[in-house]
């Protein structure tokens, strides 16, 4: 059995998720308990249908719990209304997602600067937040382009750059690589291992199992439920629910 973290940034007390009532209720989310230490990386994996991207949105503050609780820095945010929860969300997360999610008709910079306007800061510094950020992405050169104008790694750097903006404690990505070639893929994961590497909490939906071997921990979900908990390197026996998207 798992030792109990001490101070967990995140904590799910039989945290349940259901769609639809009655005969026709679907649990995507079935009475699951988790902690997440401060500072820690954490691979989610799960064959199709299996409730990764459920929890990731639990977590991110996207959907509400049916049942149960969720302890973010030791708050119910169960208790938080829509405005309050929005709050959290912009200043608790960053979000990276597989299809990148930037806005077309605005470049780089703009991009980057989205989070950054919805918390009230000045136009000012809001630039020079995201020239050093796409700076730190290797962007300054490319601050005027637009995402079109972009790569596919380009794009993902942005939103990553993007994630980062209001200096978040929390990285949440789902499949950050799956739209991208293995080159490029590793290149981005290398960020986002640098970063976690700093201090930012990491937490990841993937179906790759060698990218999971390199987080620092692993559950595995079916119907809802985390049927397996790893810490450290990953064991040979390790199977189950590999594979499929989120």
């Amino acid at each position: 059995m798992a030792v109990p973290a001490a101070n967990p940034i995140i904590e799910l007390r039989q945290a349940s998720r259901c769609y639809a009532e009655g005969a026709a209720a679907v649990a995507a989310l079935d009475a699951v308990d988790l902690q997440i230490e401060r500072g820690r990386t954490l691979a989610i994996l799960g064959s199709s249908g299996s409730g990764k991207s459920t929890l990731l949105n639990i977590l991110g503050c996207l959907d509400r719990l049916t049942s149960g609780s969720y302890l973010l820095n030791g708050e119910d945010i169960g208790v938080f209304d829509d405005d309050h929860l929005s709050s959290v969300r912009l200043h608790s997360f960053g979000f990276i997602f597989q299809n990148f999610n930037l806005i077309p008709q605005l470049n780089i910079l703009e991009n980057i600067e989205l989070p950054l306007y919805y918390a009230g800061v000045s136009a000012e510094v809001a630039r020079e937040r995201s020239k050093y950020l796409s700076a730190l992405m290797g962007l300054d050169e490319r601050w005027l382009h637009r995402p079109s104008q972009l790569s596919g790694g380009q794009q993902q750097r942005v939103a990553i750059a993007r994630s980062l903006a209001n200096d978040p404690a929390i990285l949440l990505a789902d499949e950050p690589t799956g739209n991208l070639d293995s080159t490029t893929g590793k290149q981005i994961l290398e960020v986002l291992y640098e970063l976690a590497a700093a201090g930012k909490t990491l937490i990841m939906v993937t179906h790759d199992q060698q990218i999971a071997a390199h987080m620092q921990r692993r559950i595995y979900l079916r119907d809802g439920r985390i049927v397996r908990s790893e810490s450290g390197s990953v064991s040979a026996e390790v199977d189950i629910c590999a594979g499929g998207e989120s």
